[in-house]
């Protein structure tokens, strides 16, 4: 069967990396430090795939602009402490490995700073099935759609052979700004009723599921 995508470009956190849970966990820590309101979980797990600092203005609207900041530093000193135990989801590695094998050229769109990126892809033995990445320093913040016009650019790989695989509406809406087609994933951040309320090209529970989805059509 001919290819129907030549890039296929992945969110990290929430859709590659188990790390929801720790990244939700540090903004409530470092609220909590900082004596400041603490966003509910569902709050906290909605600005993840945001960039840092939009993130947080989004999960504690009611913070003093002087402590945005320190509010960084201490999200920073909560999830760094944790960040190299963070596993890959069962599978991932598996599947991004025969998207590889197999030809594709693989990306990396996501709301890290490429330090952090960078970090998950060495400790975590992936780097090298990357051809390109994009964090949200580097470029604008989901969704606006940069992270994959830039990507697309590098490799030369139009908006229409181009597949976006996320776990939030954020990602979702950054395909749909690129004119790019999205699977989403509901193991991530963002519940299955929101993405499906965005209308991906297919929903999936798990890296098995996604696996075969590539398969018979990507």
């Amino acid at each position: 069967m001919s290819k129907r995508y030549d890039l296929i470009v992945f969110d990290w956190d929430g859709t590659v990396m188990d790390s929801t849970a720790i990244i939700a966990g540090s903004i409530q820590s470092a609220c909590r430090d900082l004596d400041l309101t603490v966003p509910d979980d569902e709050t906290a797990r909605h600005v993840i795939g945001l960039g840092l600092s939009r993130a947080l203005r989004h999960a504690v609207p009611d913070a003093p602009e002087a402590m945005y900041e320190p509010l960084v530093a201490r999200y920073r000193h909560h999830f760094l402490a944790q960040d190299q135990a963070i596993p890959l989801f069962e599978g991932a590695r598996e599947t991004i490995a025969e998207l590889h094998e197999a030809g594709y050229a693989l990306g990396v769109a996501t709301g890290k700073n490429s330090a952090g990126l960078q970090r998950a892809l060495e400790s975590s033995g992936m780097k090298h099935y990357f051809h390109a990445t994009r964090t949200a320093e580097q470029t604008f913040s989901k969704p606006n759609p940069a992270m994959l016009f830039e990507l697309m650019e590098e490799l030369a790989v139009s908006a229409g052979r181009t597949l976006m695989v996320g776990d939030t509406t954020h990602d979702v809406l950054l395909a749909r700004n690129a004119g790019v087609d999205v699977v989403a994933v509901a193991f991530g951040a963002h519940p299955a009723e929101q993405l499906l309320e965005l209308k991906p090209l297919a929903l999936m529970h798990d890296f098995s599921q996604l696996r075969a989805w590539f398969r018979t059509n990507a």
